[in-house]
């Protein structure tokens, strides 16, 4: 007589463990791509609001159509809740009619990152007769 070892399908304990290695590795490498995704577009997001910021700035000055005096200024905006800090710089030029107007914006958390640079020109406004 013959005896057949029937042998039970299935997997080991061994491999039972590599898979849930391989798919561990597959979904830690997926949750730090979600994380840099996000924080790129966080940061992506505060960029844009800080040249929006830069960008008022440097309106408000050519609507105002006062004469800058030349020197440096700083304040603070809120934006989307968030804090910014801007600094500007008014620096005079070779034509006296014009002004060059520096301005900078940072993230009132980190304020040693500057988020955005815009460098404008002011003209004199014109006085009518």
């Amino acid at each position: 007589m013959i005896h057949k070892t029937h042998r039970c399908g299935g997997f080991t304990l061994l491999e039972v463990l590599i898979a849930l290695a391989i798919v561990a590795i597959g979904l830690g490498a997926a949750v730090r791509a979600t994380l840099q995704v996000t924080s790129g577009a966080e940061e992506m997001k505060a960029r844009t609001l800080a040249i929006g910021i830069a960008e008022d700035r440097l309106a408000d000055h050519s609507a105002r159509k006062r004469w800058l005096a030349a020197g440096t200024s700083q304040g603070a905006v809120v934006q989307a809740n968030q804090q910014f800090v801007w600094h500007e710089a008014v620096v005079d030029t070779a034509d006296p009619l014009l002004r060059r107007v520096d301005i900078s914006v940072r993230a009132a958390q980190r304020p040693e990152y500057v988020l955005a640079r815009l460098t404008g020109i002011v003209f004199m406004p014109v006085r009518k007769p």
